[in-house]
């Protein structure tokens, strides 16, 4: 396996890629979360919306776009959402998703949202 030849990504390849992973991990949680907290605190107007869907999805790949392009220039001010390893055209898909998900900052994020999703579905269940 270890002799396995790697197929250089073009640039466009590989900034879709990040870009993808970009709004994937970093933004689109941030958002779903938001708009949970908003039906928790009782905004009716999200309730069977389909419009929260497409408010996430959009709002997900505008912040990824933003930060995406700002990210490089402004490292300290995007330190939580734009990640450099999901740029680095050598690594796979999933060598770039392994090392993310293995840095102390990522880990804890993943913990964070594991740990807060399950309470506020049970918060919301309850409340109704």
């Amino acid at each position: 396996m270890a002799a396995i030849a790697r197929v250089r990504k073009s640039s466009l390849h590989n900034a879709l890629e990040g870009l993808a992973l970009t709004a994937t991990l970093q933004s689109f949680p941030t958002f779903a979360a938001a708009a949970f907290l908003l039906k928790l605190v009782g905004n009716h107007d999200l309730v069977g919306d389909p419009g929260v869907a497409i408010f996430v999805a959009i709002a997900s790949l505008a912040h990824a776009l933003r930060a995406v392009s700002f990210g490089p220039s402004f490292p300290a001010f995007f330190k939580t959402v734009y990640e450099p390893k999901y740029f680095e055209a050598h690594l796979s898909l999933a060598d770039k998703i392994t090392v993310w998900r293995t840095q102390p900052v990522a880990s804890l994020q993943l913990v964070t949202i594991v740990l807060l999703l399950p309470v506020m579905a049970v918060v919301t269940a309850s409340v109704g």
